[in-house]
């Protein structure tokens, strides 16, 4: 981290603990503080996060093979970690563009010293709560007027309202080309649940860092209000397209991708 401009430490923030939560080393002992004590409360976290990235390499895999999609858009990014969406992207195919977004500085420096000597890979600076800004940083290296994945991970939940939420999705897609796809996940709020979960994440989202709303399912499959929903639909995030001997019985996160008609 030597050379870098200073991050503010006073106060945790909810990229950092997700990377700490995931074993990466972008973080402080502010975040660790915090994930350490979520970590305390509801154990299970850091097997979410991994969760979190599994569906994240099974549904860009999918969107880069079998869809065929040679443009992805990845808001909200977060800071690196184990397989990130070009890496995965890449593997199948090496010529395909991914544009990182993100407001946070300490996430956009690490990003684009992780990025360099990458070809067909960049992060840029946008807001997701002005989705505007999001497509028009998208737009500098990315062709608009076609088919691209609009991947927002573990991200929504940072909006405070599920209206807003669901005014940056459509708004977003209401930018992308027919053709386009969206993956989103989240992670939920269920009748029966885990209660740790749910003391877990009040106590996070009075730590300092920015909230995280969890939203019952059907609050979640508004996200995909006018997308035509891939097989297997919206559903645990650890029951889309599971790889055989997978444990699929977690439901605390939520999944699907939609296709733009």
């Amino acid at each position: 981290m030597a050379g870098m401009s200073q991050p503010d430490t006073s106060v945790p923030q909810s990229a950092r603990i997700w990377n700490y939560w995931l074993g990466g080393s972008y973080n402080f002992p502010v975040d660790r503080g915090a994930g350490a004590e979520y970590l305390k409360v509801f154990p299970g976290i850091s097997e979410l996060a991994r969760e979190s990235r599994r569906y994240l390499t099974r549904a860009v895999t999918w969107l880069a093979g079998e869809a065929g999609i040679t443009q992805f858009l990845d808001a909200g990014a977060g800071l690196p970690a184990a397989d990130n969406t070009h890496q995965i992207v890449q593997r199948t195919n090496p010529a395909a563009r991914v544009v990182y977004v993100d407001k946070d500085p300490y996430v956009l420096e690490n990003g684009r010293l992780m990025l360099e000597g990458t070809t067909g890979v960049t992060y840029a600076e946008a807001d997701l709560q002005n989705p505007t800004t999001v497509l028009a940083a998208a737009a500098r290296d990315l062709d608009l007027s076609r088919p691209l994945a609009l991947i927002l991970n573990g991200v929504l939940g940072h909006i405070p309202s599920t209206a807003e939420a669901r005014h940056i999705v459509s708004t977003l897609v209401a930018g992308l080309a027919s053709g386009s796809y969206a993956s989103i996940s989240d992670g939920s709020l269920q009748e029966q649940q885990d209660a740790g979960i749910n003391l877990a994440q009040d106590a996070y989202n009075t730590s300092g860092a920015v909230p995280y709303n969890l939203r019952t399912p059907a609050e979640f499959a508004e996200f995909f209000t006018g997308l035509e929903l891939v097989p297997p639909g919206i559903v645990p995030l650890v029951r889309w397209r599971p790889e055989p001997g997978d444990d699929q019985s977690s439901t605390d996160q939520y999944g699907g991708i939609g296709r733009k008609p």
